[in-house]
């Protein structure tokens, strides 16, 4: 004796235009060419914006009445304007292609590492004139100035827009929804749902029975 016919359940058409649920794609790693400059950069000003604050120590200490701290902040000095120097090729690096996807990066690095060189000689041929309260002004502005390229340049870099898979999969989704929906308009009965997401109309139990083998 078989077994009575199990009756199958009718399959739910795909909805056109929708496409499965696929995770995110995970976000992309900054480029190498993007991420050595910016790493550079971060040690120039940290290091620069130590040397500013020394300067300040300095100047406190030579104020205070230890005259043998003066020499120290000529040397700092010296320091100072030798590392802006070398910071503005890294900035030109950062501005060349620091940026996200390989673009241009920001322009600030170098505009301020520009600026920051030129406050700091400046500075020195001031203290080398003994024009005290110039210096002082000069002084404050410079190590601010300093202080504003450190948090900058530790700020994240821009990361390139990761590209999704769920879009290519949905358009294809639609042009094949829209195919079949054209197709099944132009019959009769049950052949098709036109493309209107409409569930189709249920056949008779006996139509889909399956038999099962004894």
């Amino acid at each position: 004796m078989s077994s009575p016919p199990v009756a199958r359940t009718p399959r739910l058409p795909r909805l056109p235009g929708l496409a499965p649920a696929s995770p995110s794609a995970p976000a992309r790693a900054v480029p190498r060419g993007v991420r050595v400059p910016r790493l550079l950069l971060r040690a120039t000003t940290t290091a620069s914006a130590v040397l500013g604050l020394a300067q300040t120590v300095l100047a406190g200490s030579f104020l205070n009445g230890h005259y043998e701290a003066l020499r120290a902040h000529e040397l700092t000095a010296m320091a100072l304007g030798g590392l802006l120097i070398a910071q503005l090729p890294v900035a030109a690096l950062v501005r060349r292609g620091g940026g996200a996807g390989g673009a241009r990066g920001p322009w600030w690095p170098l505009g301020a590492t520009a600026l920051l060189l030129a406050a700091s000689g400046a500075q020195t041929g001031t203290g080398y004139e003994r024009a005290v309260g110039v210096h002082v002004t000069l002084g404050v502005l410079l190590v601010s100035g300093l202080l504003f390229g450190l948090v900058g340049a530790w700020r994240p870099a821009p990361v390139p827009p990761a590209t999704s898979e769920a879009e290519p999969l949905a358009e294809s989704e639609s042009e094949s929804g829209t195919g079949s929906g054209t197709g099944g308009t132009g019959g009769t009965g049950d052949g098709g749902d036109g493309g209107s997401g409409r569930l189709p109309r249920p056949t008779a139990a006996g139509a889909d029975a399956v038999e099962v083998a004894p």
